[in-house]
């Protein structure tokens, strides 16, 4: 499998139905209040860049970097399509947006998620990737359900 990753601009039907299945399953392993996934138009603001990762003519995940500060950029969006789980797309989106946090200057990269097992991958990817736990930042609040990592750059 060789991805080719490209800043998308969220319109058309591959990407939609991949983060309707994201929102989909937030609302299925979280409470309510702990839902923090963007649904599509809040991704096509200004802030955030969203990238698209593509097998061929297949989408096989996503992800999205915004812009907090200067110097601090949040992930989100983070989604590998169904048949693509398992297979590197994580680690290599994830890659990715590390690489343009970078270009942009940010001197660190932070991330919400969850701590119940459903979010087990994703935790031990970042952890994998030198994100390590730290208290909520911008408008996330301390709670039993989420978790806060970050790294620096």
């Amino acid at each position: 499998m060789k991805l080719h990753i490209v800043e998308d601009d969220l319109s058309g039907p591959e990407i939609a139905a991949l983060l309707r299945l994201h929102l989909d399953e937030m609302f299925a392993w979280s409470p309510p209040e702990s839902v923090h996934a963007m649904p599509i138009e809040r991704l096509r603001q200004p802030d955030v860049t969203f990238y698209a990762a593509w097998d061929g003519a297949v989408l096989a995940g996503c992800g999205a970097l915004k812009h907090l500060d200067g110097i601090h950029g949040e992930l989100k969006s983070m989604r590998a399509a169904p048949a693509y789980r398992g297979r590197g797309v994580g680690k290599a989106i994830l890659l990715h947006l590390l690489a343009e946090a970078r270009k942009r200057g940010y001197a660190r990269v932070s991330l919400e998620t969850g701590r119940p097992d459903a979010f087990l991958p994703a935790r031990r990817l970042y952890e994998a990737h030198g994100f390590v736990e730290c208290p909520p930042f911008a408008d996330y609040v301390l709670d039993d359900f989420s978790v806060c990592l970050t790294r620096t750059l």
